[in-house]
């Protein structure tokens, strides 16, 4: 063997044990996940649905289609830790460029990673979702034998035709959005434009679902950590309070007993214990805050409503700067790349501080985007429940997270939270190169997160101001109308 087929098949070598490792990588971050969401998913079932004591049948399917959330749940938190993932690999590869230990975090593994939470995404959007709902839902044809694989065979059919049914839809609508003839005549590109275009669309509605979830989540954690901690009063007497609190909690207690001891008294006990009910909840929360120690109770808020106002503050300055990008450098566009080529430059101007600041962004605003998806009164009742979930909710929240995660990178990088470039075919969506798309988008947001500080945090301050200087108990001016023709 000569030294030029020699350095050939080593270069075959390394090329072979590259493609091992990052399969050996994804593969063992892929089951931490799934085993930590199995875990997740555990802790909200509903045990009656799987218990085989019910029915052998019917516990073996739902134990399946729990397998699929768990799957699908485990690829939405891949989705979220994409981006992170990324931007942490290129700052460590630039800290360390020559460290043995770190070569294995390279652009190939990212690339890769990217493409399979892209091609997870689809898979699970498309065919295992629906299967798994189906699947729950079947019994089998008729005159079928009755068995579980006769609900597979139901349920293949049913997804099947689903499958057909929204890739036709898709090729109408690229038909009638594209004018190129070619696109009307044959469905050749399937994988190569159909299922994109698809994704893509899902994208841009996940996309739209983040921008109105994010700031009515921005608005419910600030509420949210006003009712779990403990907050500092200015100007007020917490014995005081709590004694005339008891005082009257034993007043109406007396009232409710004398009302069932004498008959012939016309007392309507029932308004008298919802006012029971509101007067001990007010005693129990100023036990609580009178318990509370001073550093919880003069530090642990502030500070809390401190970095709420900070992270908000901070995301509104990056993307009103990021409109002005766009209005001056077309550079500012969200767009695709092919290649991850890290450990060459910072994606911050901070250098690491910048982009730990990004990753903790991206972090609270998938946080605050989930906060406002639960809180809304379209998806309220999707909230799970402990130990008390049934599966078809289960299935519910999993395809909802996995709308939301996956369109996270997307979401972040239109936004310029992120100057980190979509890879693989998250950058091929159509709508990212449409500047009107994305500079009004970029608008609403800062409108939406403007209009919640404002809200939460000057009125908050206000109220507050009034109730500790009293101002709320006096009398309000009481005009008098002017009979006609008296002079003013």
């Amino acid at each position: 063997m000569g030294p030029a087929e020699h350095d050939a098949l080593a270069v075959r070598e390394q090329l072979f044990h590259e493609r091992v490792r990052e399969c050996i990588i994804c593969a063992l971050l892929f089951a931490s996940l799934y085993i930590l969401c199995h875990f997740v998913l555990t802790h909200f079932k509903k045990h009656a649905d799987f218990a085989e004591a019910h029915d052998d049948e019917d516990a073996a399917v739902n134990r399946i289609a729990l397998g699929l959330c768990t799957f699908t749940l485990a690829v939405s938190l891949g989705a979220v830790l994409l981006l992170p993932f990324s931007i942490i690999s290129n700052e460590v590869l630039l800290s360390f460029p020559h460290n043995y230990y770190i070569q294995w975090l390279n652009g190939s593994l990212v690339h890769g990673l990217w493409n399979l939470v892209f091609l997870f995404s689809n898979l699970s959007l498309v065919f295992l979702m629906p299967f798994a709902y189906f699947f729950t839902e079947s019994e089998g044809f008729a005159g079928s034998k009755k068995g579980i694989m006769a609900r597979v065979y139901e349920t293949s059919v049913v997804v099947l035709l689903l499958t057909l049914l929204v890739l036709g839809m898709v090729w109408v609508a690229s038909a009638i959005m594209d004018n190129d003839a070619a696109s009307r005549e044959s469905l050749y590109a399937l994988w190569e434009y159909y299922l994109p275009y698809l994704y893509s669309c899902i994208s841009l509605f996940g996309v739209l679902l983040l921008l109105l979830c994010t700031p009515f989540g921005l608005s419910t954690m600030f509420t949210v950590m006003g009712k779990l901690l403990v907050k500092p009063r200015l100007l007020e007497d917490l014995d005081e309070q709590l004694s005339c609190t008891r005082f009257e909690e034993a007043s109406m207690s007396r009232r409710i007993s004398s009302g069932k001891a004498f008959c012939w008294l016309n007392l309507s006990v029932e308004p008298l214990r919802e006012r029971l009910l509101a007067i001990q909840s007010k005693r129990r929360a100023l036990e609580l805050r009178r318990r509370a120690s001073p550093w919880q109770r003069n530090l642990g808020y502030p500070l809390a409503m401190l970095g709420l106002l900070a992270l908000t503050g901070m995301s509104v300055l990056v993307v009103c700067f990021h409109v002005l990008e766009l209005l001056l450098d077309d550079a500012a566009m969200p767009r695709g790349i092919q290649d991850a080529s890290l450990g060459q430059v910072s994606f911050s101007v901070l250098g690491s501080f910048g982009a730990a600041l990004q990753v903790v962004l991206i972090f609270y605003l998938m946080l605050s985007s989930v906060v406002g998806f639960y809180s809304s009164p379209l998806f309220t009742r999707l909230l799970p429940q402990r130990q008390d979930t049934p599966l078809t909710k289960i299935i519910g929240n999993c395809v909802s997270l996995l709308v939301l995660s996956s369109a996270l990178p997307v979401f972040s990088r239109t936004l310029g939270i992120t100057r980190f470039d979509l890879l693989g075919d998250f950058g091929r969506f159509n709508w990212l190169g449409n500047f009107y798309i994305v500079f009004l988008y970029n608008t609403v947001f800062a409108a939406l997160a403007a209009l919640c500080l404002v809200k939460k945090v000057t009125w908050a301050v206000q109220a507050e101001l009034i109730g500790a200087l009293g101002l709320h108990k006096l009398p309000l001016p009481v005009l008098r109308a002017r009979p006609l023709g008296e002079p003013a």
